[in-house]
């Protein structure tokens, strides 16, 4: 029997959740992992050796389930609505479970007044998270994921094209780190609570990256000339909509076109690249490149063909055909909450105040 305490992991089906349930089961921890279904992806952490708990991770009866027997846990909120409602179940359960340290998965943007619904309930998540001091807790806020970049690869892949609306191509705007990188920090934080406890990490890529870089590198591992296109916000939620990658509801996207006006500002470029990868997680952080090699080597569908243009030509038709897409209307279909003055983060002084540089004070932007 493992003298190391168990670990929860909750979302362990997901982008971070999966790479950190299979690096704390390298370094032997019993790990039970939270999944919604059975799937390949849960039986690749069972081969690791994960306990599968199957179960509504926004349901109390479920949550509480998992906690039985748990010493630490990690709180990683799905990318959908209800974020909220979810990081308020973890917190009871956690609290009734006296788990002795939570490591939470936060967000760069967080914010009390920010116009993302997401952000807004990330932030109040972790101020409940914060409540129980008997608790130690651990906060993890990456900014915009290199993942991110890779929804339009096969119309890089097909037509040539890295379509996204991020403004000027020559400006270096983001340091996005890799999934398995956010795990390691994850992961180092619950493995040891003592060296990490009540820190605030924020792991990014190695460098920050322009556009045009990220159009150039696409090009490089795909093999031909991608350029970068400074799409519409409103072409690119058509695209989404009409297209939309896995693990991306309709709710999602009204939260993602908040993020690229974020992007388009420089947010994710503040205090980016830090060297809490390599510090914390114990390893370099992983280029871009990297990041695309091994999405590439998984989807060979991406070499170029006559099936695979005709397909993004598909694709770019049934956008065309998409009908606009209203980001209020959306929102107000689904009740979202609204402050009375929504304020993005470079221009909230609390944002600023905890966010800059150490002896760089910044100032606020009013970015059209």
């Amino acid at each position: 029997m493992s003298a190391k305490p168990k670990i929860l992991v909750t979302s362990a089906s997901g982008k971070t959740g999966r790479h950190t349930a299979l690096q704390l089961r390298d370094k032997g921890f019993p790990v039970r992992a939270f999944v919604r279904r059975r799937d390949h992806r849960s039986e690749q952490l069972e081969r690791a050796g994960a306990e599968i708990f199957v179960g509504d991770q926004y349901a109390l009866a479920d949550m509480r389930a998992a906690m039985q027997g748990v010493q630490r846990a990690y709180q990683c909120a799905p990318t959908a609505p209800n974020g909220l409602h979810f990081n308020a179940v973890f917190t009871v359960a956690a609290d009734e479970a006296k788990l002795e340290h939570v490591v939470t998965l936060s967000q760069w943007l967080s914010s009390a007044n920010h116009p993302s619904l997401f952000t807004r309930e990330v932030y109040l998540g972790d101020s409940l998270i914060a409540m129980r001091r008997e608790m130690s807790v651990t906060t993890v806020n990456p900014g915009w994921f290199a993942d991110n970049y890779l929804m339009v690869l096969d119309m890089a892949a097909h037509l040539g094209v890295f379509a996204m609306p991020l403004g000027a191509g020559d400006v270096k705007k983001n340091a996005a780190p890799s999934n398995p990188d956010i795990a390691r920090v994850v992961t180092a934080a619950l493995a040891d609570p003592t060296a990490h406890a009540g820190q605030t990490y924020r792991p990014t890529g190695p460098e920050l990256l322009s556009p045009d870089d990220i159009a150039h590198t696409l090009g490089r591992v795909l093999g031909r000339r991608v350029r970068y296109m400074d799409m519409s916000e409103r072409m690119m939620i058509k695209a989404l909509k009409a297209n939309p990658p896995a693990n991306y509801s309709v709710a999602a996207v009204t939260q993602l076109a908040l993020y690229t006006e974020e992007y388009r500002r420089g947010t994710f470029a503040v205090n980016a690249p830090t060297d809490h990868v390599a510090t914390v997680g114990g390893a370099p952080p992983e280029s871009f490149e990297s990041v695309v090699h091994r999405r590439c080597a998984a989807r060979p569908d991406l070499a170029r063909s006559a099936v695979g243009r005709l397909r993004a030509l598909a694709g770019f038709a049934k956008l065309l055909a998409t009908r606009p897409f209203d980001l209020r209307r959306e929102e107000d279909a689904r009740d979202y909450v609204r402050p009375p003055m929504p304020i993005f983060a470079q221009d909230d002084r609390d944002w600023i105040r905890s966010h800059a540089p150490v002896g760089v004070p910044l100032s606020p932007v009013n970015a059209a």
